[in-house]
């Protein structure tokens, strides 16, 4: 079935026209404002795919998806197979490296993992894999085609072509949305998405290397634990309420994390597409659609102390508009954590949903009336900006979590900010309060999927990584270090039975480089001596210690003046492509929104060889403390403590340590 591949898009014959699965979820319409002349460039633009002959059958239903849907997917090309995580063997493909990147193109558009399977998003609203399905096509061709002496090269999701290279070289090069700086805005880039010439690849949907939620779950799960010990003081978070919002993509991990870390989770959702579908994975518990019963449910999850995610079927404002109404008319708190995870990098096109509309009239109003729809968005931010207020002021602690909450919300005129000056938010982004300090010690979010589709091969590597990290527990570590190993060998060996897994066999740990290294090396001896079945592709989230460039996320908490700049990130992708990663990636926009956001990543194939030992080790040294060196060079002491360390085990690591400087010099 895989070999159809290797035809590259089909042509001859052509596929039937085929409506859209209704019975999907599909993405909302986008918007655009092309002039006329521009629309007819989409269309030609998109009929460079396909023989001149069949350009007057394609191009009016290319013109009619980009009146009805605002951009051109190519419905027609939808595959009729079943979309998922074959095992590698059943790629059709000249070299093992090239068939573990079409493994996990085929992860990220599985309807099980994919937020809009046909529109070819994965998450966050508009996350694309490609920006249309001859992309698809075209790309998986290439890869069938690929050996070990080219590289694949990818241009916002168009596959410019195999070009030599050599074995030591990337066998993919992905770039996407890279435009000139001053033409970065929301509205650059509705017109070049329309168009097809660029997209927005969020962070690991367009770099090939999303796992479905897990890949935040644990990263959830550290906020609430790490949230519980510095605003509650407590270790158990047992008793304690967790508000937030965004059951679709990323932010569906967080019912998984609220119950792993012992707390009642409360998550507002409008679709119920989304909620159905966490209740059904099992990640959500239960879910109403009444205030009064969910209220009910919180006041006896806390009374009975019991780790509960409970769905909320509704606008996340009503939600905190009736918490506050609770609390005047009892004076009792009935939520201690608070955030939001709304697609706020997206706010005026499906990824935030006025309280003033149902989920179905957002979705008509988004192409009807995008102005008032814009104006409705900030009058609903200022409303939950409002509740949260109030209830901020009689104990409860909120942060942002990276997803522009508190950057749209004061430019929507909600009161978010210090002072008059509008340079310091009122609450701190989970980064800069919560985690940044994780990121300064070298742990952030390691991931590996086994190629084989096997839970047997999944089970053995989580065994692997708490046997690496049993033995890390084992020497002298700094207290900080010593707390996430701990933390990190309770989630590894409670993984499975946590039931995380939504489409390939994959799993999240965070670690620190050392811990990476040590990890990937066990499991490619573990592929070398057959103990694993098949190869194992290692990778981590963009959202890492050397990663990504993000002012109001990542880097949040960097004071020297430099949180706005990029170096960093591109570097790392750079660094990566010549130290042995299998696939790079960079990307323009990711988590906070285009524009806001510089930010990359990598694949790695694990397939028992030397070569692959020697490749992780070089890559994952640089990958872990490029990020380190710049934090402890903006004045982190962890940062400038893990650095040090870092210099003592590997010799040939020197880097640049800032002097202190006293406060009171100037």
């Amino acid at each position: 079935m895989l070999r159809v591949f290797q035809r590259g898009i089909p042509v001859d014959p052509l596929p039937e026209w085929q409506p859209r699965d209704e019975f999907l979820p599909h993405a909302p319409v986008r918007t655009h404002n092309l002039s006329e002349d521009d629309q007819k460039l989409a269309v030609r633009n998109a009929l460079r795919y396909f023989p001149e002959h069949l350009h007057r059958t394609l191009a009016p239903e290319f013109a009619e998806e980009l009146r009805e849907y605002g951009h051109i997917y190519m419905y027609r090309f939808v595959p009729r197979m079943r979309m998922m995580a074959y095992p590698i063997g059943e790629f059709s493909a000249k070299c093992q490296q090239a068939a573990s990147i079409m493994l996990m193109i085929m992860n990220n558009l599985d309807p099980a993992i994919a937020q809009f399977p046909e529109e070819l998003v994965t998450y966050g609203g508009n996350g694309q894999v490609f920006s249309n399905w001859a992309q698809f096509w075209l790309t998986m061709q290439y890869l069938s085609q690929m050996t070990e002496e080219q590289t694949l090269v990818m241009y916002s999701g168009h596959p410019m072509g195999l070009f030599p290279s050599s074995p030591n070289s990337p066998r993919a090069v992905i770039t996407n949305g890279m435009v000139i700086p001053q033409y970065s805005s929301k509205e650059d880039y509705n017109r070049m998405f329309a168009l097809g010439v660029t997209m927005y690849g969020q962070m690991t949907a367009g770099s090939y290397c999303y796992i479905g939620p897990q890949g935040i779950v644990h990263g959830t799960t550290l906020t609430l634990m790490n949230a519980g010990r510095k605003y509650l003081k407590v270790q158990d978070l047992k008793g304690k309420v967790y508000v937030t919002s965004g059951l679709g993509g990323m932010s569906g991990a967080q019912a998984k994390a609220a119950v792993i870390a012992g707390c009642v989770g409360v998550i507002a959702e409008v679709s119920k597409e989304a909620l159905v579908k966490r209740h059904g994975q099992g990640w959500l518990m239960e879910y109403t659609a009444s205030l009064d019963e969910c209220i009910q449910k919180i006041r006896d999850a806390r009374l009975k102390q019991k780790a509960l995610s409970l769905g909320y079927h509704g606008n996340v404002v009503d939600l905190w508009e009736r918490l506050v109404d609770e609390h005047r008319k009892t004076g009792e708190l009935l939520v201690d954590l608070g955030s939001d995870q709304t697609s706020l990098h997206n706010p005026f096109n499906g990824g935030y949903f006025p309280v003033q509309l149902t989920y179905e009239q957002s979705l008509q109003m988004i192409s009807d009336d995008p102005e008032q729809f814009k104006g409705l968005v900030q009058g609903s931010l200022r409303r939950q900006v409002t509740a949260v207020n109030y209830l901020a002021r009689e104990g409860l602690n909120f942060w942002d979590y990276g997803n522009a909450f508190l950057l749209e919300a004061g430019r929507a005129g909600a009161d978010v900010y210090k002072n008059s000056s509008k340079g310091t938010f009122t609450y701190p982004s989970y980064v800069q309060d919560i985690m940044g300090d994780v990121f300064s010690l070298g742990f952030g979010p390691f991931r590996w999927v086994c190629t084989s589709g096997k839970a047997a091969d999944l089970n053995l590597t989580d065994q692997i990584a708490a046997d690496v990290i049993d033995e890390f527990l084992k020497t002298e570590l700094p207290s900080a270090t010593a707390e996430q190993y701990k933390d990190n060998h309770k989630w590894i060996l409670e993984a499975d039975q946590h039931e995380l897994v939504v489409g390939s066999q994959a799993r999240i740990l965070y670690a620190d480089q050392a811990g990476r290294s040590a990890i990937a090396v066990a499991i490619n001896k573990a592929v070398a001596e057959k103990k694993l079945s098949a190869p194992v592709v290692i990778s981590r989230d963009h959202h890492d210690v050397s990663g990504t460039d993000s002012p109001f996320r990542e880097t949040s908490n960097i004071y020297d003046g430099s949180a706005f700049t990029a170096d960093m990130a591109v570097q790392n992708c750079i660094g990566d492509s010549f130290r042995g990663a299998t696939w790079v990636a960079l990307h323009n926009g990711g988590g906070v929104g285009w524009g806001e956001v510089i930010n990359g990543g990598f694949g790695l194939l694990l397939d028992g060889s030397e070569d692959a030992e020697r490749r992780a080790k070089s890559m994952l040294n640089w990958d872990v403390n490029n990020g380190i060196s710049r934090r402890s060079w903006a004045g982190n002491k962890f940062a400038i403590e893990t650095i040090k360390r870092a210099m003592v085990s590997e010799p040939k690591l020197v880097v640049t340590l800032p002097n202190p400087v006293a406060a009171d010099i100037i």
